[in-house]
């Protein structure tokens, strides 16, 4: 992976890992890693020790947060899309991450595949089936009043799953991997949240400050993770029930995170392109074959036209959706749910961002933009349609009740109940449980590649045994938080770390913007172009 190279706008004092401490195979800034392991210490030793008492701090937390906050999450998240649409159609789109004469350090292909693994892949396939289910036998009524389980609550319930997954989502991870690119590959500074408040701070990013910014994205990132890890090891619980009668508890559930966590540890130690591009490629083919298979053996021509139909619906409520509160209804729904995913998209910005900007050098702004913003999004349109349109029409047509009484009993089980009304059930649910396993694996090892780089003051290579030491981490956490509430623990955490992180992202926008504004009256003044046509993706391995 290629080091940032600095800007003549601002040569940073101190390189990545300047101040370091190396001691026995580790190579970490003192402050952060320090009081970031501190931290976790803590919390996993209270959630463990007082397990009752932390259920029930959870839900409070939970419960405060969502009531007291939930109008400043919506209006932030759409804050976010808004900025990074206006940024790509603006000016600032012509800007090249890295300099006129960059290179894309990946193809294409193998760069959209690792935005897809890394982004919200397990969440897919946890929430694929599940979700649709849920808004179709409980609609909520932000277009008006909506019968359950009719082909109105199917239509509001597919435009709903698509308001929590797309753009608004793909916004934040797109703001946060815009602005780590543009500091670390245009400046030179470290590729840590630190870097991206320069403009505003200038060299106090490197004093308590700056500190304070890395661990809380360290925090915002290992809780983001472990809801993900969480939610993926009771979907393989479930899958291991229905296939080989597994029992389904939440102790198998922490020796499955251990196991999975060692095959994490294995990718981690070989590396960015060795490990996780080529779990992302293999996730990618595994993930289609599954789509394909479902999409031309279910009911083909149903999800087709409702793929078109639920795309358009959903673009009729988005504007709708973008500002719903609830203000007047008094219900608990978006609390329950939109505030939950603003909350886990925005605790795992700092870990998609980073790890988007490591794979995205070389690109322009509105390429990066386009890429990162619509084709996640386009993908995910696709997936839903297929998994959550087939369990819709099984409702609808030849089996209803069935998927909605696996859903209210446990919502890991609904892609594997749809699935065994298919044929070749065992084959298929095998192959759903090795991509919730391989997703498990390349979020754990590229959370690992992140934390550790905000860990270590933004150096990109670090030793081997420090990486190993944050995936176990990231296992340890969610391992702590089924332990300490299960569902409910994780969706507290993602929520809890992610409302402080949507303040510091919404003065990331400022500092964006400003910082591209220099970039601009740079190129003007020194007559150089911000892009080169010249700068064609580089097909060799970095």
């Amino acid at each position: 992976m290629s080091q940032p190279s600095p800007s003549p706008i601002s040569r940073p004092k101190k390189p990545p890992g300047a101040g370091n401490i190396k001691l026995r195979g580790f190579d970490f800034h003192p402050q952060v890693f320090l009081i970031s392991v501190s931290l976790i210490i803590l919390f996993v030793s209270l959630t463990l020790l007082f397990r009752q008492p932390a259920e029930t701090a959870f839900g409070t937390v939970q419960t405060f947060i969502t009531t007291t906050m939930g109008w400043f999450m919506i209006l932030a998240a759409t804050l976010y899309l808004g900025v990074v649409v206006l940024v790509a159609l603006s000016k600032f789109g012509k800007v090249r991450l890295g300099g006129p004469e960059a290179r894309p350090d990946f193809p294409t292909s193998a760069w959209l595949a690792m935005l897809m693994s890394a982004g919200m892949g397990i969440g897919l396939m946890f929430w694929s089936v599940a979700e649709p289910i849920e808004h179709f036998q409980n609609p909520p009524s932000p277009m008006g009043i909506v019968e359950p389980n009719t082909a109105a609550a199917a239509k509001q319930a597919m435009g709903l799953t698509f308001f929590h997954w797309t753009f608004h989502a793909w916004g934040i991870y797109t703001l946060v991997g815009l602005a780590l690119a543009f500091f670390a590959y245009n400046r030179g500074l470290p590729l840590t949240m630190r870097s991206v408040f320069y403009p505003l701070l200038g060299d106090r990013i490197y004093g308590p400050i700056g500190n304070a910014v890395d661990i809380l994205a360290i925090a915002a990132t290992l809780f983001g993770l472990a809801t993900s890890l969480g939610l993926g090891v009771q979907q393989v619980n479930a899958g291991l029930e229905f296939l080989f009668t597994v029992p389904v508890s939440v102790g198998i559930q922490v020796a499955l995170i251990a196991i999975i966590t060692g095959f994490a540890t294995a990718s981690v130690m070989s590396g960015l392109d060795a490990g996780v591009r080529r779990l992302s490629e293999l996730n990618m083919i595994l993930a289609g074959i599954l789509m394909v298979f479902v999409l031309l053996v279910g009911p083909t021509l149903f999800i087709l036209h409702s793929f078109v139909e639920d795309i358009g619906y959903y673009l009729s409520i988005l504007p709708t959706m973008s500002f719903w509160t609830q203000a007047f209804e008094g219900a608990t729904w978006q609390r329950e749910w939109t505030l939950f995913y603003w909350g886990w998209w925005i605790s795992w910005s700092p870990y998609v961002g980073i790890f988007i900007a490591r794979v995205s050098r070389g690109r322009t702004i509105r390429e990066f933009v386009l890429g990162v913003l619509l084709l996640p999004s386009l993908l995910t349109f696709l997936w839903m349609s297929v998994m959550g349109g087939t369990a819709l029409n099984m409702e609808l047509g030849d089996f209803p009740g069935l998927i909605t009484a696996a859903v209210s009993d446990n919502l890991a089980t609904a892609l594997f109940v749809m699935l065994q009304q298919l044929p070749l059930a065992s084959l298929t649910s095998l192959v759903a449980i090795i991509l919730v396993v391989v997703f498990f694996v390349t979020s754990s090892d590229s959370g690992s590649l992140v934390i550790d780089n905000l860990a270590a003051g933004g150096k990109v290579h670090t030793p081997t045994t420090q990486r190993v030491f944050w995936a176990v981490a990231e296992g340890v956490v969610a391992g702590a938080l089924l332990l300490g509430g299960g569902l409910q623990a994780l969706q507290t955490a993602a929520i809890a770390t992610g409302l402080p992180f949507a303040i510091v992202l919404l003065i990331m926008c400022f500092s964006l913007y400003k910082g591209l504004s220099q970039e601009m009256a740079l190129a003007a003044a020194t007559a150089k172009p911000l892009a080169s046509s010249a700068a064609k993706p580089d097909q060799s391995q970095s």
